[in-house]
């Protein structure tokens, strides 16, 4: 049976969560600014004898938070070249979206706007429909400003998440596409986990050097271990 460990650091939750011989072990803390002293502690707790018997380690490889997704990254990075293990990266809309699946607020076939807040008057996006209990996505991620916010598509969505908070500032053809609006919706460790299981499935991890966060803007950029130079 698989086992992963999850880390979501991207937004002010900081979440970890544990998949193994089938059940599900979580601890959450909604944390601002805070997620770097709480997190070894949290991994600790949860790995009290070390990442031994991990099949692969997931974390939630942005958007969000460019400070949190490089905790994430950084701890990610850390465990797979100690144990030798694989990374799964994992949206953290993508997770967002399956967070509002286990609450039951979206079901199959359902599209699905998720958003976080970028801050500065921007919003984090991507468009997903719900397929076989998963999200699909249907757009690729993007930064915008609220009002330059064009949905794909046709069809009602139900919008999740922090960006949301910029629902009026958005055009009359957006908000006229919304049909349920759940703004207080955030990425978690334990979502992350159903996604990372599937592409753990289907092969698609990376090894620890190239454990990368996703920041959609293009002016801002992680550097791979190769690109850093001399170690001091």
């Amino acid at each position: 049976m698989t086992s992963i460990l999850a880390i979501d650091t991207s937004t002010d939750a900081c979440s970890v969560a544990l998949l193994s011989a089938r059940t599900v072990r979580v601890l959450q803390e909604h944390a601002p600014r805070r997620h770097n002293q709480l997190l070894l502690g949290m991994l600790r707790e949860l790995l009290p004898g070390g990442p031994g018997g991990l099949d692969a380690v997931a974390y939630g490889c942005g958007p969000g938070s460019f400070t949190g997704l490089r905790i994430a990254a950084s701890a990610a990075q850390g465990i797979c070249f100690a144990a030798q293990l694989p990374a799964l990266p994992v949206s953290t809309l993508a997770a967002q979206v399956q967070s509002a699946i286990r609450l039951g607020l979206a079901g199959e076939g359902c599209w699905v706007l998720s958003t976080l807040d970028a801050h500065i008057g921007e919003l984090y996006w991507a468009l997903y429909q719900v397929v076989d209990g998963l999200p699909h996505a249907v757009s690729s991620e993007a930064a915008c400003r609220p009002e330059a916010l064009v949905i794909p598509g046709a069809e009602q969505v139900v919008a999740l998440g922090g960006g949301m908070r910029y629902h009026a500032d958005m055009t009359g053809a957006s908000q006229a596409r919304i049909s349920a609006l759940h703004d207080t919706v955030l990425p978690s460790a334990e979502d992350i986990l159903p996604l990372a299981e599937a592409a753990f499935t289907a092969g698609a991890w990376q090894q620890a050097e190239a454990i990368c966060p996703v920041y959609v803007r293009d002016e801002i950029r992680w550097k791979k271990l190769a690109e850093q130079g001399p170690q001091s």
